[in-house]
């Protein structure tokens, strides 16, 4: 449950320099999601939309844009001078002016903390609102704390201060406590004492983190939540810390799947997005790449190095290996593959059958519709239990505009048939082997649109002998013309 009294303000401002990109570092993806997507879903879950406001600077639109379907808030910060003030933006936001609630309490997250869980924040909410401290902060305790700010406990394991490594003396640098950045604070009292942050001597930035010491001398009390799994809290400033959080979260989101009843073959070789959906009793074979907002229903098969992306499986579908299926549909029952390709809201009926180097672009195949070998279907709609011979195309562009074809209900295409759109095959109608169809076809009829046979019997002995029969050229670039 949400919580109204929570407000919770997430910093990403920043571009992420170490990134070494032009784009917002919390723009980078892990886990099929953009780093602040993460903490957005994670926010939601213990406090409601109203209430969180993202603070924005480098690319302010595009991560706005980004969030915008969530409903929650948003704060630019002019010029980034430091966590104190990206949080100072949010007084009037998510502070009293903004309609504060008595006895609210304020987080503050980051929008580069992609494996924070909703359950850790959900702690360290009770771990403030059950008692008496002006705020809470998490920590965690490191082998290696280099780089880290140190914090500094009493007796009672209360927080005292937070020491940056540069600033740390000799015996401070052996505390393996490391500071997390991420806090709960009384909304009133923070917004009482962060007016006192001043501005670093070195950078003339205002840091967050001297907020334990200004409320531990103003007789106030700051707890510490320890957090067991340091690799929460992993914050991303590098590539290498990218793709650090994108396999925990692939780890993650497969371990998931398989206790919920889905076999995942070689799992640690198998990419699935988080808000991929997969139903009981479904095969993963290895390699294989789920994205996007994929949903699989039960008792499924995806083949070994297939991509499945942004697509709806029905339940029982066969995926044969190496199938790339995209934005499209395929109802219970269906194969599909292996090396075939759906792509742009394609649709392949119950029962049917898709096979090996078939390609369906914008196209609707009936249930039990066929199409086994060599063939590529665009802009079609082929009817119920249809046959597509190997090695058909519909000619759906002209040069200018895109056309549809039209194939009835238990059709028989022919092989290496040419169907030129825009044109409309009957119910049970046939098409003859190698035919270009430009016309309606009729229900029933048989269509057929090639070239006459002519047969030139002797021809081969003759040829060998040095001279073809009258009328007849030796020379095989100079065909006689069918018909």
């Amino acid at each position: 449950m949400t919580d109204p009294n929570l407000s919770i303000a997430i910093l990403a401002a920043g571009l992420g320099t170490r990134m070494k990109s032009k784009h917002a570092k919390v723009l980078h993806r892990a886990g099929g999601r953009a780093l602040v997507e993460h903490v957005v879903g994670a926010a939601l879950t213990i406090a409601p939309a109203g209430r969180i406001a993202v603070v924005t600077g480098h690319q302010a639109e595009e991560v706005e844009a980004l969030l915008a379907p969530s409903g929650i808030g948003f704060v630019r910060q002019p010029g980034q001078k430091g966590t104190g003030h990206a949080l100072a933006c949010c007084r009037e936001k998510l502070g009293s002016n903004g309609g504060l609630l008595p006895g609210g309490l304020l987080m503050v997250l980051y929008g580069d903390t992609p494996l924070l869980s909703a359950s850790t924040l959900a702690g360290l909410q009770r771990a403030l609102a059950g008692s008496d401290a002006a705020a809470a902060l998490i920590t965690t305790s490191l082998s290696d704390p280099t780089g880290y700010g140190r914090v500094i406990l009493d007796s009672n394991h209360n927080v005292t201060a937070i020491v940056e490594q540069k600033n740390c003396t000799p015996e401070q640098r052996s505390i393996r406590v490391i500071n997390s950045g991420i806090y709960c604070f009384r909304a009133d009292l923070l917004w009482k004492h962060l007016g006192e942050v001043q501005p670093n001597p070195a950078s003339g930035e205002y840091y967050l983190t001297d907020m334990a010491e200004i409320l531990t001398r103003a007789g106030h009390r700051v707890a510490a939540l320890h957090c067991a799994d340091p690799d929460e809290l992993l914050g991303i400033n590098t590539r290498v810390e990218l793709a650090d959080a994108d396999r925990v979260l692939r780890e993650r989101k497969c371990r998931e799947l398989m206790l919920e009843g889905v076999t995942v073959e070689r799992p640690e070789t198998v990419t699935v997005d988080m808000d991929v959906q997969v139903g009981a009793d479904c095969v993963i074979e290895p390699f294989t790449r789920l994205l996007g907002r994929t949903e699989i229903g039960e008792d499924c098969r995806i083949g070994a190095g297939s991509i499945v992306e942004n697509s709806t499986l029905a339940s029982g579908v066969t995926v044969a290996p190496y199938t790339l299926i995209a934005d499209s549909r395929v109802d219970a029952g269906a194969q599909v593959g292996p090396f075939a390709r759906l792509r742009m809201s394609a649709q392949v009926g119950a029962d049917a059958r898709i096979g090996n180097f078939v390609e369906l672009k914008k196209t609707r195949l009936g249930a039990g519709a066929k199409s086994q070998h060599l063939a590529y279907l665009g802009d079609a709609q082929v009817g119920p239990g249809a046959n597509i011979g190997a090695g058909t195309i519909t000619c759906n562009y002209d040069g200018e505009r895109k056309h549809q074809t039209k194939i009835g209900a238990r059709a028989f295409i022919g092989s290496n048939s040419t169907i030129v759109a825009p044109v409309e095959i009957g119910d049970d109608a046939y098409i003859g082997a190698g035919s270009v169809v430009t016309d309606p076809v009729p229900p029933g009829a048989l269509a057929l649109g090639r070239g006459r046979q002519v047969n030139k019997e002797g021809w081969v002995l003759q040829r060998k002998r040095g001279r073809a029969p009258s009328g007849v050229p030796l020379s095989t670039n100079e065909p006689e013309a069918a018909g």
